[in-house]
């Protein structure tokens, strides 16, 4: 593979540097420096921060030799000298406590999404992102120090890295979430910052990661942490639209909706943008319209469904750069439609509802701890579950009843790569749905993926002790770092594409509710729905449907399965070994179930259409 990138090509980037002299960090310093627009040193003058960053998403404070740098979406708007003694306040902290531990009070008051940066005096650098992936953090040794950015391709550009095809290999996993793996980086040395987590380099001993973030107990009642939902969600929106003269958003489902509708609350011109769907029951337009006309200040346009790109649109064409395979590009040409109408209207900042879902609507699966807590509660809702999808009795009780830990699961698992996957009627009460290596895999690739799953089960912890809390985060995990490639895209178009959802306060305030009360088969989202009472319109806040585009999807595989086809020509997943190109172009050519045959699609599309983007790039 011909790895891609000068990293001038990159609109947006950051590399993090320890305060050495050694040889092997001042060669990376040198390899970047000529790409990177803005830097900022240590106290030595050697490079602390190098990159390519909005000036206006950095804000740097400084008290004698601690600093404290603040990069992302946060309080944009303030003025320069107030944004700057804020940072200073927290270097001062630092300071005067001689550790870095002192950011944790300073940062849990500040709204947004953002990278935060720090030095303390005796040199040591702390970096961490989010709780979830839309704020990731990269890091690799050189020699014998550590390096740190936002992506993972930066750092590989820098140190040289090769693909590691056995990690590529688990990119093909379909239908299911894996953590741990599915979140490793594709490059060989380079790895991912687990969300919640802090890395530390230090100039005189290794690197080291600590925890800074633990899911909250859910014990909050629903009018409580509706009340909670509505000021961080809302202080999530103020952050990112105060000062603004316009901000684009999404209105389609109740999650956008919500987010609109705070957004039109500041004094920015506010422009929404609805698709529509082909599917006659899609109903996003006709809640939209009723949303515009009871705001009554909202500038608003729909997108006649004809005129949107169906899924699997311009995969032929996909040439920029992704750190990683991502579901996004299969969709990339309709859900980018949108962002690039906002570009054109002159919006720098999108609002999305990406992560409301997750955030809102919770996992199911949280019944399986509920059953043993409240039973009562949980049979309710089991009823009502089963009424609703059709889950065979059966196996709802087969999955109530599995006690095994998250390393049996992950076992289990492995052994089970190539059996067909569940239904689509089948309880969702497990650790996750269990992923599947598509049949079109060759047997290299799964032994090598079995190998790597069973290699992870000796130690893998769940990220909850509960399957519903662990599927919520895993899913945000997955879904997070969807988002975050919704930015890398947008970023060449000038936009940032925000999802306000996905702020820790923000997916603190969901995971602090009482599930029983969050997840019920018997309200849809009722969590939004109470924190938006004055805030979206009555004729709205109530909604209980939610589009799909699965028709998009049919159509879509109808339309262009010849660029489909295109890919299983001289398949650069199959020069890998990894994929029979055979046996995915029969595949192809027959007609699909789209909830389930087609999805199996998706993950190999990903990562054939990054190799080749990674290709096209470097030319």
């Amino acid at each position: 593979m011909d790895r891609s990138s000068s990293l001038s090509a990159l609109p947006s980037w950051f590399l993090v540097l320890p305060d050495t002299a050694g040889e092997a960090v001042t060669e990376i310093a040198a390899r970047a420096r000529p790409h990177a627009v803005q830097s900022v040193p240590h106290p030595s003058g050697r490079p602390w921060l190098l990159g390519r960053w909005d000036p206006e998403a950095f804000t740097l404070g400084e008290a004698g030799d601690a600093r404290v740098a603040v990069l992302g979406e946060h309080t944009v708007s303030a003025a320069e000298a107030a944004r700057a003694a804020e940072a200073a306040r927290a270097a001062g902290a630092v300071r005067t406590a001689g550790t870095l531990d002192a950011l944790g009070r300073f940062a849990a008051a500040w709204p947004g999404s953002f990278h935060l940066l720090a030095r303390d005096p005796a040199g040591r650098v702390r970096i961490r992102g989010g709780v979830v992936g839309v704020r990731r953090v990269f890091h690799a040794r050189t020699g014998p120090d550590a390096v740190a950015a936002d992506r993972a391709d930066v750092l590989a550009d820098l140190l040289d890295a090769g693909l590691d095809e056995e990690r590529l290999a688990v990119q093909l996993l379909a239908m299911g979430l894996l953590h741990p793996l599915n979140s490793r980086p594709v490059w060989h040395g380079v790895e991912a910052l687990p969300g919640g987590h802090h890395l530390t380099l230090d100039p005189e001993g290794p690197a080291r990661t600590g925890r800074w973030w633990t899911p909250p107990e859910p014990d909050v009642p629903l009018d409580e942490g509706a009340a909670r939902l509505a000021a961080a969600l809302g202080a999530a929106v103020d952050v990112r639209t105060r000062g603004r003269s316009l901000v684009t958003c999404d209105l389609g489902g109740l999650d956008s909706t919500a987010v609109c509708c705070l957004a039109a609350r500041g004094d920015a011109k506010i422009v929404a943008y609805t698709a529509a769907l082909r599917d006659p029951l899609g109903d996003d337009t006709h809640w939209a319209r009723r949303t515009v006309d009871a705001l009554g200040t909202v500038e608003h346009h729909e997108i006649p469904a004809g005129q949107v790109p169906l899924t699997f649109d311009g995969l032929g064409t996909f040439d920029q750069l992704l750190d990683a395979p991502s579901l996004m590009t299969v969709d990339h040409s309709r859900r980018m439609s949108i962002v690039r109408l906002a570009a054109e209207r002159g919006s720098t900042l999108h609002l999305t509802g990406i992560g409301g879902d997750e955030v809102l609507s919770g996992a199911s699966a949280r019944l399986h701890a509920l059953a043993r807590t409240h039973p009562r509660v949980a049979l309710r809702h089991l009823r009502g579950y089963r009424a609703k999808y059709r889950w065979p009795r059966g196996l709802v009780l087969r999955q109530l009843l599995d006690r095994r830990s998250y390393r049996s699961w992950l076992a289990r698992v492995a052994a089970d790569l190539t059996e067909p996957p569940a239904p689509s009627n089948a309880p969702v009460l497990d650790w996750s749905e269990r992923p599947r290596m598509p049949h079109w895999a060759t047997p290299e690739a799964v032994a090598s993926v079995r190998r790597q799953i069973l290699a992870a089960a000796r130690t893998a912890a769940p990220l909850a002790r509960d399957h519903g809390a662990h599927r919520e985060l895993a899913t945000m995990e997955c879904i997070s770092r969807f988002a975050r490639h919704v930015g890398q895209l947008a970023g060449p178009l000038g936009v940032v594409c925000s999802a306000p959802y996905y702020d820790d306060r923000v997916v603190e305030a969901g995971l602090s509710v009482r599930p029983q009360e969050r997840i019920t088969p018997w309200r849809y989202k009722p969590l939004i729905v109470e924190a938006t009472r004055g805030v979206v319109p009555e004729v709205s806040r109530t909604r209980a449907t939610k589009a799909n585009a699965s028709l998009e999807e049919e159509t879509g595989l109808r339309e262009h399965r010849a660029r489909l086809l295109d890919l299983c020509e001289d398949s650069r997943l199959a020069r890998l070994g990894l994929i029979d190109a055979g046996a995915l172009r029969d595949w192809c050519l027959r007609p699909l179930e789209v909830e389930v045959e087609s999805s199996l699609l998706h993950t190999t599309v990903a990562c054939e259409v990054w190799l080749r983007s990674r290709e096209s790039t470097s030319r």
